[in-house]
């Protein structure tokens, strides 16, 4: 570290993007988007193939902006689709490593977060981490039951920047995350709602398949028997439902639009079936953040709206109107996932958390045999 600062590179991969940022402490040094076209990634047999392409792109922006690898204390990427771990900042590993690379839960362009990070890190003999994935998985045990024996709920959550938002209230507040009794609520093409106790997200609906608040590409929870009826009527494939609830869901398959601005310009310009549709989600979202006050019995400090739709005035204050009796509802529009990534590795380096450590096979064997012995 030079004199007290610390130097972040947090990297951000999407799947035709890669959004790298350099923090001095949480101050924002420098951020760019590197794009990569269909046509660059073609060539790749797999995603975790495109590591070394992506690498020497970030390399060389990082020398166009004359930043000198060498003064950087760690590289924080964005977390994959790893098996379910809790919250918190987690230095990459050789586990960590291998289920990013085979692709545990998944290929996603996230797994590729903490394979750059260690790439970068191990040639400065610095540290790499990754910070609160989407699998992070805090749920207490009665939030597990379905209510169909041959299938689990599961913790899929946008678990970055609920935690982030969560804490920046926390500070705010002059008290500490781990303290509090928080909703947040992440509105983007997915809508997820978790129930913060104490620093840990003990319910949350599964804002990827079927749970919860429709959204503007999510169908979430529809009713079970119709689609049964549905998926064994002949006239789809698989594919196609599946695409129906995630992907083309949502307002999208309502209005075919999943633009929200686009949608609120509809509405002002008088479309009735487009206000009725909008009005539909925002009580849905008030709908989810009711039950997780029951979860947390009533006891809520604030609830927070973030994400993307939390910029659009009409709909939050929809919200507010169904839930402020609750508690204050506190509003943080966007996502800074590159500024979460660095806070994280923060906490880290200057020793207010400890980091944690991603589980190795052996243990996880051990951890299931003891999760199904207290299951049965």
């Amino acid at each position: 570290m030079h004199h007290g600062v610390a130097r972040i590179l947090t990297i951000n991969p999407g799947s035709t993007s890669t959004k790298i940022g350099v923090f001095d402490n949480d101050q924002l040094v420098m951020e760019e988007t590197l794009r990569h076209s269909t046509e660059q990634l073609a060539q790749f047999a797999s995603i975790t193939a495109q590591y070394e392409f992506r690498k020497s792109m970030i390399v060389e922006e990082l020398k166009h902006h004359k930043i000198d690898v060498s003064s950087l204390s760690a590289v924080c990427g964005r977390g994959g689709l790893l098996r379910p771990i809790a919250g918190g900042t987690y230095p990459v590993n050789e586990a960590m490593l291998e289920d990013l690379r085979k692709g545990y839960a998944g290929q996603h362009a996230s797994n590729l977060g903490g394979i750059l990070a260690n790439e970068i890190a191990a040639e400065e003999n610095i540290p790499a981490y990754i910070v609160d994935p989407v699998v992070v998985d805090e749920l207490q045990p009665l939030a597990r039951v379905s209510g169909f024996n041959l299938l689990e709920r599961h913790s899929i959550f946008h678990a970055l920047n609920q935690k982030a938002v969560a804490r920046r209230y926390a500070l705010r507040t002059g008290r500490k995350y781990e303290e509090l009794k928080l909703i947040v609520t992440h509105m983007g093409g997915g809508i997820t709602v978790g129930a913060h106790h104490h620093g840990k997200v003990i319910d949350v609906n599964n804002g990827l398949h079927g749970d919860g608040p429709f959204s503007p590409e999510r169908a979430g929870t529809v009713p079970a028997g119709d689609l049964v009826d549905i998926c064994f009527s002949g006239k789809y494939y698989r594919q196609e439902i599946m695409e129906m609830l995630v992907g083309k869901g949502g307002l999208t398959g309502y209005l075919g639009t999943n633009n929200a601005v686009e949608v609120e310009k509809r509405i002002a310009a008088g479309d009735g079936h487009a206000k009725e549709v909008y009005s539909a989600m925002a009580y849905q979202v008030a709908k989810e953040i009711g039950s997780a006050a029951a979860v947390l019995q009533g006891k809520v400090d604030a609830i927070i709206l973030t994400g993307g739709l939390a910029y659009g005035k009409d709909f939050t204050a929809e919200i507010q109107g169904y839930v402020d009796w609750i508690a204050e509802v506190v509003v943080y529009p966007g996502e800074d996932e590159l500024q979460a990534l660095a806070e994280g590795a923060i906490r880290v380096l200057t020793g207010e958390e400890e980091a944690k450590v991603y589980p190795s096979r052996e243990t996880n064997i051990e951890m299931e045999a003891e999760h199904i012995g207290s299951r049965v």
